[in-house]
């Protein structure tokens, strides 16, 4: 440029680098940030949600002798169930707070419909039950084969994971890792 260059030209140059540091800044801080933030939020609700359908198959197995494998069926249990209404409604007789097992998600309330889906991806939570198989040989007194028995128990371990990656609760192999969440 010289000095014969008009004025705007220097106007409009000053103003598309304004522009581009605008953008720079945008793209290289403000973005990532957002994103991370995102991030941290999902991987929270996530593991709030967990943590609350381990609440509800602990509830499940205390009442039915099992756990459950079905997520609709966890939650209509959640929703509908007096046995669950009366352990959420306890006060501690001694700290005189709630007994209420379940945790409060990012809003604020507890909401059963919630459970149902991951907060990224909108994906249901995997849930799976156990089944054990033992054989067991009865024999007459002459030693031949009497019967053999067959006992299937179901629903002994349970295993819930998050689709996302944000974090499973229980095992379906380890006694060890029951009620366990792999974060904690």
């Amino acid at each position: 440029m010289t000095k014969s260059d008009p004025w705007y030209i220097h106007g409009i140059l000053y103003a598309v680098i304004v522009i581009l540091v605008v953008l720079l800044i945008k793209v290289a801080i403000i973005d990532p940030t957002q994103v991370v933030e995102s991030e941290k939020y999902f991987k929270n609700e996530s593991r709030l949600r967990l943590k609350n359908l381990r609440e509800a198959e602990i509830l499940w197995e205390k009442k039915h002798g099992q756990f459950s494998g079905n997520l609709d069926s966890l939650i209509t249990f959640i929703e509908q169930s007096p046995y669950v209404d009366s352990i959420r409604n306890a006060f501690d007789s001694l700290t005189n707070k709630s007994a209420d097992p379940f945790l409060k998600l990012s809003n604020g309330q507890f909401t059963p419909d919630s459970l149902f889906t991951t907060p990224k991806s909108g994906q249901k939570y995997i849930v799976q039950v156990d089944s054990t198989t033992s054989v067991d040989t009865i024999y007459t007194p002459s030693n031949k084969i009497k019967r053999i028995e067959t006992n299937v128990k179901i629903g002994t371990k349970y295993f819930i994971n998050d689709p996302d990656g944000y974090g499973s609760i229980g095992d379906l192999d380890s006694d060890a890792k029951k009620n366990t969440a792999s974060w904690e």
